[in-house]
């Protein structure tokens, strides 16, 4: 993981909820009333509490409080598990509407993961290998507003694998919103890699401050706001729906594994 360099950036590993990315303005409108909303959401600066706990996994919660009330008008309940086998460390994000109505969100994963990894190779030698060739063009962040630029990029994958440069995040994150793979490995070849499999989340944010030592690899199910969107809700790009007392799972699993 990364070194935490605050540096760079004093996150390590935060939970996108109930937005994924940056809203128009920071606010959105539900029923004709405007809420405020930072980017990412607020599960990150929230305490969980803990549920239980063993040697090998640990489940923490978020509930509605009047913070999160005054900010998105819904009853949820959060509830993040943790669980270690081997070498292999899986995560499922489980959310329920305890609404009495119908509950829009996003959430997403923000791991980051050491570049260089501790093997002695250079961060040049370090690539992403997706799980299926990925040619669909990426989407960009507008840097003076944080939002989704209407233009697409082409993509910097060759067949299956993207090597990552510094210079590559400039401009912020690399998303792709059009992904077919849901697994890849991270890591240089001839050394152990990383395995990372999220078969539950649709598109994927790859972002680091750039010269850190680290590189932020992120499946996400929702997005930022696109550029001149106008705030409504329920319209926003990648928004999910949970019905009254439905639930909803994201998993994440990240596994060491040999080259």
């Amino acid at each position: 993981m990364t070194d935490a360099d605050p540096a760079f950036w004093s996150g390590r590993a935060p939970l996108l909820f109930p937005i994924v990315g940056q809203l128009r303005h920071n606010e959105y409108r539900f029923n004709e009333t405007v809420y405020k909303l930072e980017k990412h959401g607020f599960a990150r600066r929230q305490k969980f509490e803990l549920v239980e706990h063993n040697q090998r996994h640990v489940i923490f919660a978020l509930r509605a409080n009047d913070i999160t009330r005054a900010q998105y008008p819904f009853e949820f309940r959060l509830e993040m598990a943790f669980e270690i086998t081997g070498y292999s460390l899986l995560m499922t994000a489980t959310i329920t509407n305890e609404d009495d109505k119908p509950m829009p969100f996003s959430f997403g994963y923000h791991p980051a993961f050491a570049w260089p990894l501790p093997y002695g190779r250079d961060i040049h030698d370090h690539h992403i290998i997706f799980e299926k060739p990925e040619p669909a063009p990426i989407r960009r962040i507008d840097m003076k507003s944080g939002l989704i630029k209407a233009e697409r990029d082409d993509s910097p994958v060759t067949g299956r694998t993207f090597r990552p440069n510094h210079t590559d995040f400039e401009d912020d994150a690399i998303i792709w919103d059009d992904l077919q793979s849901r697994s890849l490995t991270w890591g240089a070849a001839g050394d152990p890699m990383l395995q990372i499999d999220f078969p539950d989340t649709p598109m994927l944010g790859v972002w680091q401050k750039p010269g850190a030592r680290y590189l932020c690899i992120e499946p996400w199910a929702g997005i930022a706001d696109p550029v001149g969107f106008d705030g409504n809700f329920v319209e926003k790009p990648g928004l999910l729906m949970l019905d009254i007392g439905a639930q909803q799972s994201f998993r994440m699993k990240i596994r060491l594994k040999e080259s």
